[in-house]
């Protein structure tokens, strides 16, 4: 019997990637005014920060259980095994959706066998978890393997990021309309992590060449092992920055294996162009 897995856009890994690995990546919904699109299928994420930059205000909508309750009667029909890595529950109602679905399906399919778990991770931190899950389906590993591992890389994934404009968090309610103005003046660029699948502030600092050299103390601090990760970073087309970060880490950690990319509409709505964000294990993982 086959493993599939199954995630969501809002991990940010490449179309190759999925690809490579036959990874289901279902689209998050985001809306222009009225329209809807789907996240990297009719909208792709440079589209949607130039769009940004041109004033126009994105929103985002979780998965409908409908179409993860289709989803999931087409697999459990070909007698596939599944594991759905979910975007944080913290973050989204995606998780929740797939879970009403997974009930629905059971009804009429009781013998589907589908594990769903939520990673309380974002962007290249869920995309490495569903990355590494991937690797482990490639060996040979078993389902119970695959999901203990997914259960621990999530609860050890870090998220170190910053925004290059705090307009966008304060639309998306994570800061005050005082805070984001009084930011713009003074190029104050806060760092943030995610805490049991939640936006947290870190710290503030003022320019980005600081903010680049906190965000790889950071990594310092609350990283092992380092040289021997593949370490995500991903950014709100901003290749530039995401570069010199890598060229950081090689130089401080030797680092060597990497996952680079943008930052998908799902969370580019939210954080906006200019975006930078790094992720990283706190432990050593079983892989």
């Amino acid at each position: 019997m086959s493993i599939k897995i199954i995630t969501d856009s809002a991990c940010d890994l490449s179309p190759e990637i999925a690809q490579k690995y036959n990874i289901d990546v279902i689209p998050i919904l985001v809306y222009f005014n009225d329209i809807e699109y789907k996240d990297g299928e009719t909208l792709n994420a440079k589209e949607l920060y130039e769009n940004m930059r041109n004033g126009k205000i994105y929103k985002t909508a979780q998965i409908p259980p409908q179409i993860f309750t289709e989803k999931f009667k087409e697999y459990a029909q070909n007698g596939q095994q599944c594991i759905y890595i979910a975007f944080s529950s913290g973050l989204s109602g995606t998780y929740n959706s797939a879970m009403m679905a997974k009930s629905e399906v059971l009804e009429d399919y009781p013998e589907f066998d589908i594990d769903i778990i939520d990673t309380k991770c974002a962007s290249g931190g869920f995309g490495l978890v569903v990355y590494k899950a991937a690797l482990m389906l490639q060996e040979g590993k078993s389902k119970n393997e695959i999901v203990e591992a997914v259960k621990f890389f999530s609860e050890h994934m870090e998220h170190v990021f910053t925004v290059d404009d705090l307009e966008y968090l304060y639309r998306g309610g994570r800061v005050s309309r005082t805070a984001a103005f009084v930011g713009g003046l003074l190029n104050i660029k806060p760092i943030l992590d995610v805490e049991d699948g939640k936006l947290v502030p870190i710290e503030k600092t003022r320019g980005r060449n600081k903010v680049f050299k906190r965000m790889i103390e950071l990594m310092g601090e609350r990283g092992v092992d380092l040289s021997s990760q593949t370490i995500g970073i991903t950014h709100g087309d901003d290749l530039e920055g995401a570069m010199k970060l890598k060229e950081m880490m090689k130089e401080k950690f030797g680092c060597k294996d990497f996952i680079i990319g943008m930052i998908g509409c799902a969370i580019g709505a939210h954080s906006g162009p200019g975006t930078l964000a790094i992720f990283f294990l706190n432990e050593k993982g079983p892989m």
